[in-house]
């Protein structure tokens, strides 16, 4: 996805980088649950009113467990969190201590921000006329190519990542993946301008048998501007195609346009796929090569593989660091229980997964929102951790929670974005209120349990839900309420599946 205002010359991309960021955790206390909690606790299960989560479940653990049904076939990769034990990515002095994970909730929240706003920018151009001014450099490479260039603002990088093969011979190289962007890039040596560091050897093209740089004369060089909504820039030296993109937390990446061979899986293999061969890229991505996009413009790879994939995609989302997810392609792990809702007829043209949400239920019980409040649409998007509502619909959603856990937990910090905490320190288990998400078309989606609730701190455990600055914006489901879920993007189709508890 994009934000951006034109130039005559040298334009920047500004996208909203996949900044998936994870659960905190916290140390289990010994203290124990009454039998009257326990009790009051069955009492609810039987109505299918509330759940009961486990601290112990969401603990990290220095062991990784195996990647869910499903995830074993061709068109499948598997989805990690770096700094968990499933990683490659993870660094020998990483520690596995909960504070080390809490200490940074602030910088992921700060993220999540910058990416919310980038999104709700995007989709409020298709309502109004907006013109954002931009104010650009450009920086020379070393063959005397002009490059558009912008300096970025160092924020933590995506935590979710996949890993797929590039070149002749293939290189593996692990890319966080983003629903919410299109084109797929990597850094590439010789970085004429700038590289950060990866934990894989940087791409070298010039080792690689089927690389080329696509032409700025190219039908292909032209395509960027479905990505983008800006002509492409091109190099005055070789008359190559250039691509600039600029993330929401302004992160950046700049370099060739260009193909090269794709490796999937061992029999999933792609020959001439169009990726971005960076040349000058910024941003704390902590060890990842790139990015991989999953929107829906003709440079997104699932446009590019429509022919093999049929234009479907789903994906699992680890539940906690312990677990590895999954990403297929083409198909899905089971055809039961899946619940399909069309694509918003609002955002027929937009890059982003958008749905019409009309209402929540709370504890079995529609919440008093009228469907009108979510007229702007609700986009489903993998990169954003706390889902954001409006205003209106935010309000007795958290209302309802104060009422329930207030009723069983003592208070605890709240800060501007999670308003409402409690402090959950004294227990093993928990409980939270059933919500679901109700679509027009009749379709309910329930959440689990720990899709309710964000764990910020050892005694910060809250809504995991905040509310958008005004009611005009739209809402955005974040993976924190993804947890679990199968989620089918039948891109062709124009739909969006949810299967319950696909990920277990």
């Amino acid at each position: 996805m994009a934000y951006f205002s034109s130039s005559s010359s040298n334009p920047v991309l500004f996208s909203t980088l996949s900044l998936v960021c994870f659960f905190f955790f916290f140390s289990e206390n010994k203290s124990f649950v009454s039998a009257t909690r326990s009790e009051e606790a069955s009492n609810e299960l039987q109505h299918n009113t509330h759940s009961r989560v486990s601290l112990s479940s969401l603990f990290p653990s220095s062991s990784c467990s195996s990647p869910p049904q499903g995830a074993n076939r061709n068109g499948s990769l598997e989805v990690v969190h770096k700094h968990g034990p499933c990683s490659k990515l993870k660094q020998p002095s990483s520690s596995s201590s909960p504070s080390s994970f809490i200490i940074q909730h602030s910088e992921i929240l700060k993220q999540d921000e910058a990416r919310v706003r980038a999104i709700q920018y995007e989709l409020s151009k298709t309502h109004q006329n907006h013109h954002q001014e931009q104010v650009e450099t450009s920086t020379k490479g070393s063959d005397g190519t002009q490059l558009p260039a912008k300096s970025a603002i160092p924020l933590l990088g995506g935590n979710y990542y996949v890993t797929v093969g590039l070149g002749s011979p293939k290189r593996d190289l692990s890319l966080v993946f983003d629903t919410g962007s299109d084109l797929t890039w990597t850094q590439c040596k010789p970085c004429a301008r700038s590289c950060y560091s990866q934990k894989e050897p940087i791409f070298d093209p010039s080792q690689s048998s089927s690389y080329s740089n696509i032409s700025c004369s190219s039908s292909q060089c032209s395509q960027l501007v479905s990505a983008t909504g800006i002509r492409s820039a091109c190099s005055k030296a070789t008359r190559a195609c250039l691509y600039g993109v600029q993330y929401g937390d302004g992160s950046f990446s700049i370099g060739f346009f260009a193909k090269e061979k794709l490796t999937v899986s061992s029999t999933d293999v792609f020959d001439n796929f169009f990726f971005g061969c960076g040349q000058n890229n910024g941003g704390l991505f902590r060890g990842i090569a790139g990015l991989l996009g999953l929107g829906r413009s003709l440079v997104s790879i699932v446009e590019q593989t429509a022919q093999k994939y049929r234009k479907i995609f789903s994906y699992c989302l680890p539940s906690t660091l312990n677990t590895v997810g999954y990403l297929n392609f083409g198909g899905v792990s089971s055809n039961t229980n899946i619940k399909y809702i069309p694509f918003s007829s609002n955002f027929r043209n937009s890059s982003f997964y958008v749905l019409d949400l009309i209402g929540i239920a709370f504890g079995g019980a529609n919440l008093p929102i009228a469907a009108s409040v979510f007229s702007r649409g609700t986009v489903v998007d993998s990169g954003t951790v706390i889902t954001r509502l409006p205003p209106a619909a935010y309000s007795p959603l958290s209302d309802a929670f104060q009422k329930f856990m207030s009723a069983r937990y003592p208070k605890g910090d709240s800060d501007d974005l999670l308003g409402t905490c409690y402090d959950l320190s004294g227990y093993k288990s928990f409980s939270v209120p059933s919500i679901s998400l109700l679509f027009k078309g009749g379709v309910n989606v329930e959440l689990a349990g720990i899709g309710v609730v964000y764990i910020a701190s050892q005694k910060q455990v809250c809504l995991g839900f905040a509310a958008n600055k005004k009611d005009g914006d739209v809402a955005i489901i974040g993976n924190t309420q993804q947890k679990t879920l199968e989620i089918v993007y039948d891109v062709g189709g124009e739909r969006i599946g949810f299967r319950p508890l696909g990920c277990n």
